[in-house]
């Protein structure tokens, strides 16, 4: 029987060759705030540091059976959505979840760092129809915020203006991740009906940037089936991925991957000065 007490996360996404993003980063991230992981796979992608070089979506009814399986026996307390591929197994997963009474967070994975495209064109009015109203938190980067609302995003403020935008179209709230934008600190903005939380901390320069958006949702998603209120959770993921970032362990010839353990290592870059850091809630993890 399972055990009502042992945080659950459901992870819908893709896999990663490299283990830097996807699948891999997902379970790695979670495994790391102590929430057990359960994944519905919707792609096999043969990638790496320097890009992604094959891709091959699941079968939609095959999707659709590892998330009943998962459902119906482990259960979830959070659904962390990520890579999709299609319409179709778009239209599948929301069917899938409609009904659950999980947290459902919606990662809109369009591109990846590389810049390869990892969701047909044609699938993205089927998210904003279909997934969108389901989800409990989006977490959208700036290309993707851009796609979803059709607004052009230049600053902070465009970036509320977009996460208002989505809350607009049934999503109950947004983490609209500032890292695209240009200046020394990185900016995100949680808005909700209760508003826009704007959040800044020192940006870190570095190529080892390799699955920070699965890093930080997966992460929200683990603090979140922890019990922890959304803005703590973020809050938390942001430093989870700070810190990761910074110990980067330096793979690859192109954009690295993180350290999901945050074990020791040396520090990955230098961070932009900007006075006091606002990231505190994880600096003894992994000690």
């Amino acid at each position: 029987m399972t055990n009502p007490t042992t945080p659950r996360v459901l992870i819908i996404a893709g896999s990663d060759s490299s283990g830097g993003a996807g699948i891999q980063a997902d379970i790695k991230t979670c495994a790391a705030f102590g929430s057990y992981a359960a994944t519905a796979i919707t792609a096999v992608t043969a990638q790496n540091t320097m890009g992604v070089q094959q891709v091959e979506l699941m079968p939609a009814e095959l999707v659709r059976a590892q998330i009943r399986s998962v459902l119906s026996d482990i259960g979830a307390d959070v659904i962390k959505i990520g890579m999709l591929g299609s319409a179709e197994i778009i239209e599948v997963v929301a069917k899938e979840i409609d009904e659950s009474d999980a947290f459902i967070i919606l990662d809109p994975v369009m591109v990846a760092t590389s810049g390869d495209n990892l969701l047909e064109e044609k699938a993205i009015e089927t998210l904003k129809t279909k997934l969108l109203p389901l989800a409990d938190l989006v977490t959208p980067n700036v290309p993707e915020a851009e796609l979803l609302t059709g607004l052009k995003i230049d600053d902070v403020d465009d970036l509320t203006k977009a996460g208002d935008a989505l809350l607009k179209m049934n999503v109950y709230a947004a983490l609209m991740k500032g890292g695209h934008l240009d200046g020394k600190s990185v900016v995100d903005v949680l808005v909700s009906e209760e508003g826009a939380n704007i959040m800044s901390g020192p940006r870190i320069r570095s190529r080892h940037t390799h699955g920070t958006g699965c890093t930080l949702a997966s992460a929200v998603a683990a603090c979140m089936a922890l019990g922890a209120p959304l803005e703590e959770a973020v809050m938390s993921a942001r430093e989870f991925v700070f810190q990761a970032i910074k110990t980067a362990p330096g793979l690859g010839e192109g954009n690295g991957p993180l350290n999901h353990g945050l074990a020791d290592g040396e520090p990955e870059g230098e961070p932009e000065p900007t006075g006091n850091n606002p990231f505190a809630a994880l600096k003894g993890l992994g000690s």
